[in-house]
């Protein structure tokens, strides 16, 4: 009984003479950090719309005449030049027809010769060289319309571009009008928005930013429809994208529509760290650092709005050293 009261008592000194700790705070060194003073800017207020990328030239290109395939030079994915042959055509009946008119213009300038000859003998009336004349200017035009059918035979490609769709194969009886294939050009894109009629509208020209899988770009608004459609109470607007943007044909796209300004607090996105759910950032304060729970609304190129936690004239740390705490002594940097 004596052993154990004195073990209980050696246990009781040696706790009570142990130092009592220090802060861990207190103890880490001063950082060098980098800050900003917080200030409320007047910013522009947009809405999201979506859309789809579309080419601005594209074509279903279709038969001008009644013949068979010959030869159909496609593949969907396929890029084409301007001028291309990429169809052509069998049409016997237009190849008699292109003789035909080239003979009759013959005879007709064999008539204006023999007539001519004869007037100048006094054989003949002017009258008679005046009709062959005009049937010969008739056989002409005979010629150049029956070489302009033979040019539909050959079927291009009217612009650069990506074929589509194609529908016909060798051997397939085309008529006018039938879609053969369908173009897109790559050179110049748009996108295609609806916008909400309650959005304001937009000068042409104006400058709208688009999102593409999360890269922003700046369009310029090319077209805006007056009219709101009956049905989805939405007007169509086309916005001009820039030739060195990724942007492909059908691909989704969201136009910020612009729809005011306002007034608030935005500090940089480097400044802002996130712990699981929770959004902070480390202010000034007496030279230490100080941890701020915030709440945070949109973002705009490389600016977050606060929408609490913060207050204007507050010096924010930008790029918080990761080693950092809060209540640690800090160093500005000028």
């Amino acid at each position: 009984m004596k052993s154990f009261s004195f073990i209980l008592g050696l246990v009781f000194l040696v706790g009570c003479s142990q130092p009592e700790p220090n802060s861990e705070v207190s103890e880490r060194s001063s950082l060098e950090v980098r800050i900003i003073k917080v200030s409320l800017d007047t910013i522009p207020h947009t809405q999201a719309v979506s859309g789809i990328v579309r080419p601005v030239d594209r074509a279903v290109i279709a038969a001008n005449i009644m013949g068979t395939v010959k030869v159909a030079r496609l593949a969907v994915g396929q890029s084409v030049s301007a001028g291309e042959i990429l169809i052509e055509m069998k049409a016997e009946e237009l190849d008699a027809r292109l003789a035909q008119a080239r003979a009759a213009l013959a005879q007709t300038d064999r008539d204006v010769a023999r007539e001519s000859a004869l007037v100048a003998k006094g054989a003949a009336a002017q009258e008679s060289v005046l009709a062959s004349q005009d049937r010969g200017r008739i056989a002409r035009a005979a010629v150049k319309e029956a070489e302009a059918m033979q040019a539909y035979m050959k079927i291009t490609a009217p612009f650069d571009g990506v074929i589509t769709n194609d529908y016909v194969n060798p051997g397939d009886l085309a008529s006018p009008g039938q879609p053969l294939f369908e173009l897109e050009g790559t050179s110049h894109l748009r996108a295609e928005v609806l916008v909400p009629e309650s959005l304001p509208a937009m000068s042409l020209g104006s400058t709208i930013t688009v999102t593409l899988n999360g890269i922003i770009v700046n369009g310029k608004l090319a077209e805006l429809s007056p009219s709101t459609d009956p049905n989805s109470r939405t007007r169509l607007a086309k916005i001009d994208l820039s030739s060195s943007s990724s942007a492909r044909s059908g691909q989704f796209v969201r136009a910020l529509w612009p729809v005011g300004k306002f007034t608030t607090l935005r500090i940089p996105t480097t400044a802002l760290s996130t712990f699981g759910q929770m959004e902070r950032v480390f202010v000034v304060s007496d030279g230490r650092a100080q941890l701020r729970i915030v709440k945070t609304g949109t973002t705009q190129e490389s600016y977050i709005e606060i929408v609490s936690g913060l207050e204007s004239g507050e010096l924010v740390i930008i790029a918080p050293p990761s080693t950092l705490r809060d209540g640690q002594p800090v160093e500005i940097i000028k």
